[in-house]
């Protein structure tokens, strides 16, 4: 019995894939060919990671369901107050917009767009929060262009 592979996504590795460490962000892609595989990023641009065209293939399927699920990037907006972490270091407030992000270590980042005379700008430093804390965050649509796909999956 073949058991079903997760949904294309970010996900946090949580062991060594054939030679991606543990602790990693990356694209899993469930439907690539010679089969399932993980990307890992090359950059970031406008706080979304962009992955590489070239992947690294399973072993087996099976090693899919070791990776931890992530949220995908892009605009929430603050569902209920909640600090970064234990420290309290920032307070994120209801109705607040922000960016969700992650570094290589699939360490979730928060961006705070601010209005300026120009426009609506998000910055490109942003604050880590503890993984936790994304629950309280609510995920928003945001129209693109026609033709355009999302930066962060160059494949499919």
């Amino acid at each position: 019995m073949n058991v079903p592979l997760p949904p294309c996504g970010l996900y946090r590795t949580t062991v060594e894939i054939a030679g991606v460490p543990a602790g990693r962000l990356v694209y899993f892609h469930n439907h690539g060919e010679p089969g399932p595989g993980v990307y890992l990023p090359t950059g970031w641009r406008a706080n979304r990671a962009e992955f590489s065209a070239t992947g690294v293939t399973l072993p087996s399927p099976d090693v899919a369901h070791t990776l931890v699920p992530l949220p995908p990037e892009g605009l929430y907006r603050v569902l209920e107050r909640f600090s970064c972490c234990e420290k309290r270091c920032r307070d994120f407030m209801p109705e607040l917009l922000v960016q969700l992000g992650y570094d290589g270590a699939a360490n979730p980042i928060l961006f705070v767009p601010e209005w300026l005379p120009e426009g609506i700008a998000i910055p490109d430093r942003g604050v880590r929060v503890d993984e936790d804390r994304l629950a309280k965050l609510g995920r928003l649509v945001v129209a693109s262009r026609a033709g355009m796909q999302a930066p962060t999956i160059p494949i499919h």
